[in-house]
């Protein structure tokens, strides 16, 4: 028997007001959370069209093998941001004409498989063996209304479809359980001098690849207490039937990172020729939700952990493509991105995203409208930091002050590095400089050298010891 989907009745009626308006169909994403009995559908939105497309509704593709992939993974990887800890995206659904009801599976299968390849390569994280890795396509035809659903294993390139059950609800999220977390975030980051062809990103994601270990290794405490990984989160938290709606659901997660190592973990120490730093310091405000039926405490602290390593990978990653896509002029700070929640009717979750502190609220309105197909409204905004949030820093003398939020510095060895260059790593390479590279080689030697000092001062000892 194959999985099975409950289904959030706003879900249901969404899909019904697709209209195909004379194009051959028309797809989008499923949102929701998995479980290991089965998973939960809060939220569909349809892929936006591109602008060129709207220019040619007129003329009909006459397959779906056209589908444009890049542009529906692209939506993916945008909405994936949107998305607090514990909401993934599920799946894709597509809503075709009668002609090509027998001519989408293959289609949606390489689109399944396309979706979840680019979302992962962004991960700080690794899926686990116990983990649902099934992904649902939907289908739906305009004329019958005839629903098809199957799954595939993303984690199995060869994996076949399986049907699955599609069962409408309501209310299936209205009580859902919250859990949130601040958490204090100080990572170094050493920009190596001799990795030429690192950029700055790439240095950067690969420093917030060894925090990331110091995150999934954490002590979490539920509302104070430790709790086997087993155990109900719910459990002590029962009252009397008629406080059941009071109780609500919302528990204070605090994280406790390891900071020595064990006694029997060997450690060693490298050196390490850089051209500079990175530092990220700062609190980041993270959210993540769970289903309320008997949820499991490793499950809640799964998607606080994801919340965690999601939300920072993020900011760095929006303030990248804002400095490339934009092409701002080089200056010694650079705002990160502030995150930014709104709720979702009808459910006790809020979907979320970031905005830099020259965006309006009229802006983030028009990027929800646009990512996930719904109106909200401004007054519903709630902005998780304060607006003096974090800046990026690029200067040669490595001190500033910024507070509130996570603040990004960087710090160069040299005042001739440039900024922009930094970014992009398309500037020529320093010229080498002797004095300085003697100067290295002696320091990673004098170890060595205070060793060989060592022994011949004790071989001196011991002959004229002997010859006594």
């Amino acid at each position: 028997m194959g999985r099975t989907y409950i289904v959030e009745e706003t879900v249901g009626q969404y899909l019904s007001s697709i209209s195909l308006q004379g194009k051959p169909f028309v797809s989008g994403l499923l949102i929701g959370q998995c479980s290991s009995q089965k998973d939960y559908v809060i939220l569909a939105t349809r892929t936006p069209p591109k602008e060129e497309q709207n220019d040619n509704v007129k003329q009909p593709r006459a397959k779906l093998d056209n589908l444009d992939e890049e542009w529906a993974t692209e939506h993916a990887s945008q909405v994936s941001r949107m998305l607090p800890g514990g909401l993934v995206v599920l799946g894709i659904f597509i809503i075709t004409t009668l002609e090509l009801a027998d001519d989408f599976q293959n289609a949606l299968r390489r689109l399944i498989f396309s979706m979840e390849k680019s979302m992962s390569r962004k991960r700080l994280w690794n899926v686990t063996e116990d983990e649902v890795s099934e992904r649902v396509t939907l289908h739906i035809c305009s004329s019958t209304k005839k629903i098809s659903c199957r799954t595939y294993d993303v984690q199995d390139p060869k994996s076949s479809a399986r049907p699955a059950d599609w069962k409408y609800q309501s209310r299936v999220s209205a009580s859902w359980l919250s859990l949130d977390c601040t958490v204090h975030v100080n990572i170094h980051i050493p920009l190596s001098a001799t990795s030429v062809s690192y950029t700055l990103e790439k240095n950067t994601k690969s420093g917030l690849t060894r925090w990331a270990k110091q995150i999934e290794n954490g002590v979490y405490l539920i509302n104070g207490q430790v709790k086997g990984n087993d155990c109900d989160l719910l459990e002590g938290q029962k009252k009397s039937r008629g406080n059941t709606q009071a109780t609500a659901h919302s528990f204070d997660v605090r994280v406790l990172t390891q900071l020595l190592l064990n006694s029997d973990h060997r450690s060693t120490a490298t050196v390490q020729i850089c051209s500079g730093s990175v530092n990220l310091r700062g609190n980041v405000k993270c959210r993540a939700y769970i289903h309320s039926n008997r949820p499991k405490v490793k499950d809640a602290v799964q998607a606080v952990k994801r919340d965690i390593l999601n939300t920072v990978a993020d900011r760095c990653e929006i303030l990248f493509e804002d400095l490339l896509l934009n092409e701002i002029p080089e200056k010694k700070n650079y705002e990160l991105p502030q995150r930014v929640f709104v709720p979702l009717p009808g459910s006790t979750v809020m979907l979320c995203d970031y905005k830099f502190g020259d965006e309006s609220a009229e802006e983030i309105r028009d990027h929800f409208s646009e990512m996930l197909d719904h109106e909200i409204q401004i007054e519903d905004l709630e902005i998780a930091e304060e607006v003096n949030t974090g800046c990026a820093y690029f200067s040669a003398s490595g001190t500033a002050s910024c507070t509130d939020n996570i603040t990004f510095h960087i710090t160069c060895m040299t005042s001739s590095v440039n900024s922009e260059a930094s970014l992009t790593n398309t500037s020529e390479e320093q010229p080498e400089q002797p004095k300085k590279t003697i100067g290295v080689k002696i320091q990673q030697n004098i170890g060595v050298i205070t060793a060989l000092a060592v022994a011949v001062l004790a071989a001196g000892i011991s002959f004229h010891y002997f010859s006594d």
